[in-house]
């Protein structure tokens, strides 16, 4: 580590995204904060929910960046004005955290205008004075990284690392409490459950809602497994559609939980199984296995430190990054068998079981031979 680096204690994190996202850059704000480095998240109204959560962050600014999609217009004062906010804070290092499609250089810019002295970041083209230090952006072409290997290479560039590589998400009391009341109404818990998350925000990570319900109709009919829908207020209706198209008793949650109080749910499950979003980060960040029906818009976002099953099928329009299916099929999920996702859910049930049944070595006290 360099000199000015090891010197910087106080860092901005940029990450300008959602909550998986967040949760995928974890494993690289806990190297940032090793050695008593304070850490500010810089993120979208989104990742701050979950970034408030993070105990690797010590304070959450969330800003509606000009240059995202979902940002509304308006008159640049406003971010004339954050810029004087970020000079105030006087911090010594920016970290732009992206994945390889991105274009780090807005945030850069925003650092840079803020006299943030060391500014790190993933870029393509020739920063210039933008980056300090500045990362050759090799991906696609070079290979494709995990997003949570991709942003630990990132900090290790200036010295940077994590004792440990888990995601991480920490639950409240409160949280603990309203998880505990919601499964208690719902009269599960007292044998293994699954956890099922049909939603996502983009259509094209959606697995159909009639596969769904085939899933639910089997692993609760055929296999006597408790399943427990989640979704957001939003998703209510979709989770109703799914439950009356099964027709066998399940159990919805939509609606009803704050996100601490989701993660407190998914940590109670034996198995999520979900689209690519943020509900599978969240399992994983709490340690629960998952089953991903994986939409092949984007390779890098699967299932991090946790005993996972990642379906799809294969298709040549992989790799598109759009929210719509281009093609309008959906192939990568539709082509997957509600016989798939029920074989993937009961195999790592299996596993769970015989992992909680292996038996633990109990210390024995030998007598002394000398």
């Amino acid at each position: 580590m360099t000199a000015a680096w090891a010197g910087a204690r106080r860092v901005l994190c940029i990450r300008l995204d959602s909550l998986g996202d967040v949760l995928m850059t974890t494993p690289a704000l806990r190297a940032v904060r090793a050695g008593g480095r304070r850490v500010t998240l810089l993120t979208s109204r989104s990742g701050a929910a979950v970034g408030r959560m993070v105990p690797e962050v010590d304070e959450v600014w969330p800003y509606d960046a000009p240059w995202l999609k979902a940002t509304a217009p308006r008159d640049g004062a406003v971010d004339r004005a954050f810029v004087e906010r970020l000079r105030a804070a006087r911090f010594d290092a920016a970290i732009v955290f992206t994945v390889y499609s991105q274009n780090p250089l807005p945030a850069a810019l925003l650092a840079f205008l803020a006299d943030i002295p060391l500014r790190l970041a993933h870029c393509r083209e020739n920063p210039y004075q933008l980056l300090t230090d500045w990362v050759k952006e090799r991906e696609p072409e070079a290979g494709v990284r995990h997003e949570v290997r991709r942003q630990l290479d990132l900090v290790a560039h200036v010295g940077m690392r994590a004792d440990h590589e888990q995601l991480s998400l920490r639950t409240c009391p409160e949280d603990l409490v309203i998880a505990a009341a919601e499964l208690r109404r719902l009269g599960v818990g007292l044998r293994p459950w699954v956890a099922l998350h049909a939603g996502a925000t983009a259509s094209s990570r959606r697995y159909p809602p009639e596969s769904y319900a085939a899933v639910v109709r089997a692993l609760v009919g055929e296999h006597g497994v408790d399943v427990v829908l989640t979704g957001a207020a939003d998703e209510a209706g979709l989770v109703a559609q799914i439950q009356a198209e099964a027709g066998v008793r399940s159990h919805s949650l939509a609606g009803r939980l704050p996100l601490g109080a989701l993660a407190a749910v998914l940590r109670r499950a034996a198995l999520l199984i979900s689209n690519n979003t943020g509900p599978a980060h969240v399992a994983a960040a709490v340690g629960t296995p998952v089953v991903c029906l994986y939409a092949l818009t984007n390779p890098q976002h699967t299932p991090w430190g946790v005993p996972a099953r990642v379906l799809s099928r294969p298709v040549p329009c992989a790799n598109c990054y759009r929210s719509i299916c281009p093609e309008g099929h959906h192939e990568c999920l539709r082509g997957v068998a509600p016989a798939a996702v029920v074989s993937a859910a009961l195999e790592l049930l299996r596993q769970r079981a015989a992992a909680k049944a292996q038996p633990r070595e109990v210390p024995v006290c030998r007598p002394s031979t000398s």
